[in-house]
């Protein structure tokens, strides 16, 4: 089996450790595969709109039936498989890139995420997890009374 090396996931790691150092708050934090055996690490973006954050991974040839998401104590977790092809003898193959196996990812989440209405949709080999954000609390006044 070949495995690619990809020196991007060191920085994303490091990105990672850093942004939970510096404080960043208010952001879905990356907690990559800590301490997760993975067979491969999907490509994902996340975009924060107004109303919601938006992940989006890309997991090709993955069946729907082999994602697994799941939501934990502020952490959101994306799993999953992608079937070994067989490759034959007789197809002589010069190179093999496709990585299958298990893939691991887990996010936290901003304390202003509505963990009860996340949903997600797979289409062409993307999965997207929409995640809304909580209504802005406003201030409530509280009247002073006299005895």
């Amino acid at each position: 089996m070949l495995v690619r090396y990809d020196p991007r996931s060191l920085v994303n790691r490091l990105q990672g450790d850093l942004d939970r150092v510096l404080g960043q708050t208010g952001r879905i934090v990356d907690d990559s595969t800590a301490g997760a055996t993975t067979d491969w690490v999907p490509a994902v973006d996340i975009k924060e709109e107004d109303a919601r954050f938006l992940i989006e991974a890309d997991i090709p040839g993955v069946r729907p039936e082999d994602i697994d998401i799941t939501m934990e104590d502020g952490i959101l977790t994306l799993r999953g498989h992608r079937e070994t092809e067989s490759l034959k003898e007789a197809e002589a193959y010069r190179r093999v890139e496709r990585i299958s196996g298990r893939f691991y990812r887990r996010f936290a989440l901003p304390d202003t995420a509505d963990a009860d209405a996340i949903e997600a949709k797979f289409d062409g080999g993307v999965l997207k997890v929409n995640i809304p954000k909580l209504p802005k609390v406003q201030p409530r006044r509280i009247d002073v009374q006299v005895s």
